[in-house]
């Protein structure tokens, strides 16, 4: 049965929060905040914040500047999810990951239905690993936001959910740079 085994401690994590929107402001951040109170509530702290335009240059320099900060475990986007001409977060994130984490969407997708129905279709949520840093791309709503945070993220950035979760295997997420070269390679 999946749960928190109180055991375990718990490892406040660190990390960075960024907002794509041509017309947001911290001001009237509603997502960013949304994502930040949730992140803070639940014993992480916010390793940095931030707000970029819809442009992929941007939204990949932040997200390549965070991935290469060793003090940020973890990454989330909100905005720039949807199907409009200036989402691109998707198509800015996604040839940075090492990984994808093909069933973040799916479960997003599934998380979302039951909340808007079959309007959910209109997500292009997604997820992956590089730089050893978990990165997770929202759609731009508070509703989601919140949806995507206490309905599976929550449980995964914390050490003490079982019977597994992201925590526990992050010492782990790098262990490709760190392998020795085998004997005679030359590479």
């Amino acid at each position: 049965m999946p749960g928190l085994d109180e055991t375990r401690e718990f490892i406040p994590l660190k990390i960075a929060v960024l907002t794509v929107s041509d017309t947001r402001e911290l001001a009237d951040d509603k997502s960013g905040t949304t994502l930040v109170e949730r992140i803070e509530k639940a014993g992480h702290s916010i390793a940095a914040r931030n707000i970029v335009t819809d442009e992929v240059e941007k939204i990949r320099a932040q997200i390549k500047a965070w991935i290469v900060d060793k003090s940020i475990d973890a990454i989330i986007t909100t905005g720039g999810t949807g199907f409009t001409g200036r989402d691109v977060t998707p198509e800015a994130i996604e040839p940075l990951f090492e990984k994808r984490m093909d069933a973040f969407g799916a479960m997003f997708l599934l998380v979302s239905e039951r909340k808007i129905g079959t309007s959910a279709i209109q997500t292009r949520a997604t997820a992956g690993v590089a730089g050893a840093t978990y990165i997770f791309c929202l759609p731009g709503s508070p509703g989601a936001c919140k949806d995507a945070w206490d309905d599976i993220l929550v449980h995964q950035l914390d050490y003490r959910y079982r019977p597994c979760n992201f925590v526990e295997i992050m010492p782990r997420l790098d262990e490709h740079l760190r392998r020795a070269k085998a004997k005679g390679s030359t590479v």
